[in-house]
């Protein structure tokens, strides 16, 4: 019989999008050029189906290794960041998991999975953090593990390095730093990477996000251990040779961010001059922004055919809010016009 705790629960819900403007899920907005879209099929056209995919990995691993300065032993791959989630929360202690709020909800879900308790450090209502009290709460909690996005979903700013190292040196239990949207960021922590801190990422962001690929990069010893609640198999064979074909091609999708980087800027700056619209500082590929009445501008930009993501009823500090992916340039435009248009 199901749990419960199980029944009480709501599933993770995703919205209807078709035809609409998709500005809710922080995806990359462009589509792969029809030149390497061929080379990418005629690579995928190669791969034997009826056989498992490599359990080892081992090419994709050094692939990621170097892409990233670390050594293949220092990276677990899994579908998404959020299947790593729940192998760290699976292996590490049964114990408290400390987490910033309002921030990726996936921590606390996949806790609630595993019957681990949550201890919510609240953001002031500018959404910087006190690392100082953060510490404080996981030493009251005797905390096995804690996360901190870096930028921090749904808010989009990123810590202060120095509290962020803080944190890392003062943390008794295991840190892992979430940098799903590190590649809009100014900086990575790959430098903090210790036996109890880990550094989170994935490609979704960047362009790949139908491929569900995530890594986390650690100290090779705990990454050993981790892979001992894998799932075999994990990493599908069509996604493997996916992502290491664009990883040779991955100049591509740099460009990309950077774009997407200068028209976050761009909205930013544009938003900012509507009357009654609040925008917050952002480093991730959107921007949350205050309005006066978040649910009638979610469902009036429904109307037109654009859909953002309402984050009004999610936190109390995140009252009459939207997060606003960062679309392609027709695409932002088409939501600025359609702002215009409605009582805000």
């Amino acid at each position: 019989m199901i749990r419960g705790d199980i029944k009480a629960l709501s599933a993770y819900h995703v919205p209807d999008s078709s035809g609409m403007i998709k500005l809710d899920a922080m995806e990359n907005p462009f589509s792969m050029a029809d030149n390497l879209r061929k080379e990418w099929a005629k690579r995928l056209a190669e791969v034997n189906i009826n056989r498992y995919p490599d359990a080892e990995m081992l090419n994709l691993r050094k692939k990621i290794a170097k892409h990233e300065g670390v050594e293949p032993e220092q990276v677990l791959l899994g579908n998404g960041s959020d299947e790593i989630i729940q192998m760290i929360l699976i292996a590490t202690v049964p114990g408290t998991c400390v987490v910033p709020g309002p921030t990726f909800v996936m921590y606390n879900l996949v806790s609630q999975w595993l019957k681990r308790p949550v201890a919510t450090v609240p953001l002031a209502e500018d959404f910087t953090m006190n690392e100082e009290h953060f510490l404080q709460v996981c030493a009251r909690e005797k905390a096995e593990v804690a996360f901190l996005a870096c930028p921090n979903n749904p808010t989009g700013n990123l810590w202060r390095q120095e509290r962020v190292e803080k944190i890392a040196r003062g943390m008794s239990g295991m840190l892992v730093i979430d940098e799903a949207y590190g590649p809009f960021s100014e900086r990575t922590h790959n430098y903090l990477i210790a036996p109890n801190v880990m550094v989170l990422k994935t490609f979704s962001k960047v362009g790949w996000a139908g491929l569900r690929m995530g890594y986390l990069l650690g100290d090779a010893e705990v990454i050993a251990q981790l892979n001992k609640v894998r799932m075999p198999y994990n990493i599908n064979a069509l996604t493997q040779a996916s992502a290491e074909f664009l990883l040779d091609h991955f100049d591509v999708f740099e460009a990309q961010v950077a774009e997407l980087r200068d028209e976050r800027e761009r909205m930013a700056e544009a938003l900012a001059e509507f009357d009654g619209i609040q925008v917050f500082p952002s480093q991730a590929n959107f921007l949350l922004v205050r309005v006066s009445d978040a649910t009638r501008v979610f469902e009036s930009l429904k109307k037109a055919g654009i859909l953002i993501k309402n984050m009004h009823a999610s936190d109390r500090l995140l009252v009459n809010c939207l997060r606003i992916t960062i679309g392609s340039r027709d695409e932002n435009s088409a939501l600025l016009a359609a702002l215009r248009e409605i009582q805000l």
